[in-house]
């Protein structure tokens, strides 16, 4: 390796490492919103999913560049029958407003950093289960813990990509989506 190339090496790492410096997940206050492709499936041996529509806003508070709290509020639009031939009164359907809190966990990686969040929350609205193994119907106010998976993406981690999951322990059935966020700071200093 002749001199040009490691000086060219170098200056590469150098010029990576000051832009992961400023790339990590931020400090302070946040808004969130998400969109996505809803789903709801039987928390039984059924094999009876849904889809629909799904929609949520976060305030963002993160207390570290790797932890943050994020009360929210959404709704998730879903429902499905059975695909098999004469089972196609088996439904499953998921129709509520969601409200709660969870926890993030972030790996501070430039540009692409996983995170896992999970809390606790409720629903309102309406549920139904009916599988040959379940037979639930639930309206009202039900418990849900919420569980995500995803990335936060760019140079300031305002993007996101991630799977949205809440279980529905009272009605036995998961509802989620795979969504899409975006971030936008409330401090702007």
């Amino acid at each position: 390796m002749n001199k040009l190339s490691s000086l060219l090496i170098a200056l590469l790492f150098l010029t990576f490492c000051c832009n992961a410096a400023s790339a990590q997940t931020q400090k302070g206050e946040f808004i969130n919103t998400s969109i996505g492709i809803g789903m709801v499936a039987a928390d039984d041996q059924a094999d009876i999913t849904g889809s629909g529509f799904y929609a949520q806003g976060e305030y963002v508070y993160n207390i570290l560049s790797w932890f943050g709290l994020r009360p929210y509020a959404g709704a998730i639009f879903a429902s499905g029958a059975s695909d098999e031939p004469g089972m196609d009164h088996y439904k499953v359907k998921s129709n509520a407003f969601l409200l709660g809190g969870k926890a993030r966990i972030t790996a501070p990686i430039p540009y692409v950093a996983p995170f896992l969040e999970s809390g606790i929350g409720m629903s309102i609205g309406e549920f139904k289960t009916y599988t040959p193994y379940t037979h639930l119907e639930k309206k009202g106010l039900q418990l849900h813990i919420p569980v995500t998976l995803g990335l936060a993406i760019g140079r300031n981690h305002d993007y996101e990509l991630k799977f949205v999951y809440y279980f529905h322990p009272a009605a036995e059935q998961t509802s989620g989506a795979a969504a899409i966020g975006y971030s936008f700071p409330l401090d702007r200093s």
